[in-house]
């Protein structure tokens, strides 16, 4: 058997669906053997485009998206979506070509040392250098790339390798089985949470990466104890529940920080410190229950007083059973924080002024989209409005990353999304910076017949760092720029691009981009003018009157 016949027949024992690639020269013996295999290549216009959609493929899945590129440039080029999907628990398999390591082909040409780049930022990367290796290579990537917590794995194949015949057989899978929780670390849970007097639940990612929902609102209803959620946390538990309090978007001088300062006990469900920490803590003030997959790595502003570690579910459920209501427990300051969260949020819902506040995107699109629908982000200063203002009904249907938290995921995302839920809406809501990172997969997401509508919200000027910047108290510097026309450009590859011009002019395009075929990019001018008086200014105020 040929090498790279070899390599496939792994890719489809482990059940991969889809290649997302942008080849070189090293990988057309592989690019050969994928002809005659069942598993989908999908070029793409940009090595992150490919690796942002493997990324993405691997976050809803929870099996390894599969991404491949040729070397130097081409790898150098996945190094964002590898750390896109390392740091946010997305479990991913790169491929990368390698001129012959057995005879100098052309020199030095082209070649630097991908594992050596790769290692810090996988969980696994190796050089193929035996080709009778393949299999359990390409197995023990799967395997580490699926385990707790998951994230990118990379292989090299080089050319001549790729090249060989060789004897091999493709091996088993092996299904992973999480041990759960020591009784003993659950029975001491349970001691600390009805011991203490305002317990507070913390949900985050690793939460929304396994089957938790139905186990953490069971927990909640039995107990009664108010939730929280981390960004990538969001729709864990349906957001409209009587116990959320809402969703940790700033750093501080929030109105769930104030909760954070008050509880005596946070419950910390699948939260890692690569996720921005939504609390700091001084020693001896707070406990913090750690439950997870893996212990907590202990850090300046995190140190937990207790490990819970093993499957989460089963944990959350099995907590569930042994907490009772204690009547000492004090809710009614999370109450009033709930009373107050829900008049901020909705505030601006219903302002109509054009160009238009994100707070009244955020409504609009949760008014036109059912709770099932999906709304990918890329990265800006319009994801906070999105993350603190737009309520999940489900798991996974606001996507935005708070980990590498890096521009140019959201239109990649959204066309992943749609090829795995052909039947949900999808919206891409990009700002005009991270837009043109990678704007170019418009072609793809056409030549695949997409049905995307995707939103860009322009402020010509990185707008995040501008909000940042006046924070900070520096002068308004070197953030501006200048855009294309994006209709014109939507057009020229093949989608429909529309710019409204008031607010009901949205609704009106907005309702017809849901509704119809095809690609639909809708250029938005925002205002942002309250970006800094609400969230650097006034929160500071309310919290502080508290």
């Amino acid at each position: 058997m040929k090498a790279s016949d070899l390599f496939v027949s792994a890719l489809e024992n482990e059940g991969v669906e889809y290649i997302f690639a942008l080849p070189g020269e090293e990988n057309l013996d592989l690019l050969q053997s994928l002809k005659n295999s069942k598993i989908k290549l999908i070029i793409t216009r940009h090595e992150q485009g490919a690796g942002f959609m493997a990324a993405t493929y691997g976050r809803l899945t929870g099996k390894p998206g599969v991404c491949m590129a040729t070397l130097g440039p081409g790898a150098t080029n996945l190094v964002t979506p590898a750390a896109y999907a390392q740091l946010g628990g997305m479990p991913m398999m790169m491929i990368t070509g390698q001129k012959p390591i057995k005879k100098s082909k052309q020199a030095k040409f082209q070649i630097i040392d991908v594992v050596d780049m790769m290692r810090p930022i996988t969980k696994y990367t190796k050089q193929i250098v035996n080709s009778n290796n393949i299999a359990s290579q390409v197995r023990e990537a799967f395997r580490l790339a699926i385990e707790e917590k998951p994230g990118a794995v990379h292989l090299e194949f080089p050319e001549d390798i790729a090249q060989e015949d060789c004897d091999g057989e493709v091996f088993e899978p092996i299904g992973h089985i999480i041990p759960k929780s020591d009784d003993k670390a659950i029975d001491e849970a349970v001691k600390m949470i009805h011991q203490a007097k305002m317990p507070l639940l913390l949900i985050g990612a690793g939460a929304n990466r396994k089957v938790t929902c139905d186990a953490l609102r069971s927990f909640v209803d039995a107990t009664g104890i108010f939730f929280f959620t981390t960004q990538m946390g969001k729709g864990v538990i349906d957001e409209r529940h009587e116990q959320y309090l809402g969703t940790a978007a700033l750093s501080s001088q929030d109105f769930l920080h104030a909760g954070i300062d008050e509880a005596d006990l946070i419950i910390n469900v699948g939260h890692d410190v690569i996720e921005k920490p939504p609390f700091f803590m001084k020693r001896g003030e707070k406990k913090v229950i750690h439950i997870n997959f893996s212990p907590a790595e202990v850090d300046p502003v995190y140190f937990p007083q207790l490990n819970v570690v093993g499957d989460i579910t089963s944990t959350v459920k099995k907590l569930g059973q042994l907490l009772k209501k204690q009547s000492h427990w004090d809710f009614s300051f999370f109450s009033k924080i709930k009373s107050e969260v829900a008049g901020h949020l909705g505030k601006y819902f219903h302002d109509d002024r054009f160009p238009m506040l994100p707070q009244r995107l955020v409504n609009l699109l949760r008014q036109n989209l059912q709770f099932e629908d999906i709304i990918t982000l890329d990265n800006g200063i319009y994801k906070i409005w999105f993350a603190r203002n737009y309520t999940c009904h489900l798991p996974n249907t606001l996507l935005l990353d708070n980990a590498l938290a890096s521009m140019g995921a959201g239109l990649p995302s959204a066309m992943m999304v749609k090829m795995l839920f052909p039947d949900r809406k999808v919206v891409a809501v990009c700002g005009d910076g991270g837009f043109m990172m990678n704007s170019q997969e418009m072609e793809t997401a056409v030549r695949l017949n997409l049905n995307l509508t995707i939103i860009i919200l322009n402020d010509k000027a990185y707008g995040m760092i501008k909000w940042k910047q006046k924070d900070m108290g520096f002068e308004d510097f070197g953030l501006d720029y200048n855009n294309p026309d994006f209709v014109k450009y939507a057009e020229s590859y093949g989608a429909k691009g529309f710019r409204p011009t008031s607010d009901q002019d949205f609704q009106d395009i907005l309702t017809t981009c849901l509704n119809s075929e095809g690609v639909n990019l809708i250029d938005l001018e925002v205002d942002y003018s309250l970006n800094h008086p609400i969230l650097n200014v006034l929160l500071k105020e309310k919290v502080q009157k508290l």
